[in-house]
């Protein structure tokens, strides 16, 4: 009788233990307001994270957490910071950062975009501020690495989209972003000027409206540079203007006469340096540009967003004109 007695007694024991284990670690909870942050670095052991995630509000106690690990014994915790805005008990907790659901913002960098749009960008996602940025991408340090004959890091900062947590600093985006450059730099397999190839693609980038038009405004602007005619690109006026602080969204008859040195209409040459960050396609037009007789282009007045193409003034003044008409008929409907 006394062995019957105790095995039931065990048995007993034994669910009410299972119960309070359950009860402990699958009841929801919510010891925050708003939302919660949790950052668990690399090596932290399952005990830290537990003091972390208690510390935080998110479980109880540290205590849960470790009782959550038993019962997943075999599972990988992974690194990294996580967010919580909801109530969640311990096990699902605990699963979350079993599959690395990790909490990052994410940054869009288009083709075309220059560090004034990846600052400002940045910014809005809570990152840090966009002087900030524009500082990094100006140290001398950063750059002299990369490339020493350009004044910052524009061209170098190459468009794709970015994960990126709540700690990460405009010094680490510059290198996040350089580094992929030099990865897509490395995958062309060419022997030629990057600081020269990079600022003609970003111009070519910001001239250009579909990918067939870039080889041939490449071309153009070959030809060009090879006779010694100014390049006479509009992008460079803005560009010009943000860098003194007085562009006012349009171009206007001062921008385009303003002495600077990335006005490509008061000087012949490149410019100094990119004036946006292009994509791989751009950069490979620059390297291998369409072989014409063209000096001139202007948009198509169709909306397609293609080019005409001229060899001499006469020609283009005439698709010039017809734009005009055609822009104008627009703003009529």
């Amino acid at each position: 009788m006394r062995i019957v007695r105790f095995l039931l007694e065990f048995v007993i024991l034994t669910a009410l233990v299972t119960g309070f284990l359950f009860y402990r670690t699958m009841r929801p909870y919510q010891g925050f307001s708003g939302v919660a942050y949790a950052d668990l670095p690399r090596g932290t052991s399952s005990g830290e994270m537990g003091a972390r995630l208690a510390k935080a509000g998110v479980i109880r106690s540290r205590f849960d957490f470790v009782l959550a690990r038993l019962a997943n014994r075999g599972r990988v915790l992974q690194a990294g910071e996580y967010r919580f805005d909801h109530p969640a008990s311990a096990i699902d907790v605990f699963r979350r950062i079993a599959r690395g659901d990790i909490y990052y913002e994410e940054l869009v960098v288009p083709e075309g975009k220059n560090m004034f749009d990846i600052g400002a960008a940045a910014e809005q996602l809570g990152l840090f501020k966009a002087s900030d940025f524009l500082a990094a991408a100006a140290d001398p340090a950063m750059i002299r690495d990369l490339d020493p004959q350009a004044p910052n890091l524009e061209g170098y900062l190459f468009p794709d989209t970015y994960r990126l947590s709540r700690h990460t600093t405009p010094e680490k985006l510059c290198r996040i972003m350089t580094d992929k450059f030099r990865e897509a730099w490395r995958g062309l397999h060419v022997d030629t000027s990057m600081h020269d190839t990079v600022t003609l693609a970003s111009l070519v980038e910001k001239e250009s409206k579909v990918a067939e038009d870039r080889p041939r405004i490449a071309g153009v602007f070959e030809n060009r540079l090879r006779i010694g005619m100014k390049l006479e690109c509009d992008p460079t006026t803005i560009y010009a203007a943000l860098l003194v602080g007085q562009y006012r969204g349009t171009i206007h008859r001062s921008d385009l006469d303003r002495n600077h040195p990335y006005n490509t209409y008061s000087h012949a040459g490149l410019p100094p340096g990119p004036i946006a960050n292009p994509g791989i396609e751009s950069i490979q037009a620059v390297l291998h540009p369409a072989t014409s007789k063209a000096l001139y282009f202007v948009l198509r007045p169709d909306g397609s967003g293609e080019h005409e193409f001229s060899s001499n003034v006469a020609a283009h003044e005439a698709a010039v004109e017809k734009y005009r008409r055609g822009f104008h008929n627009q703003k009529v409907r």
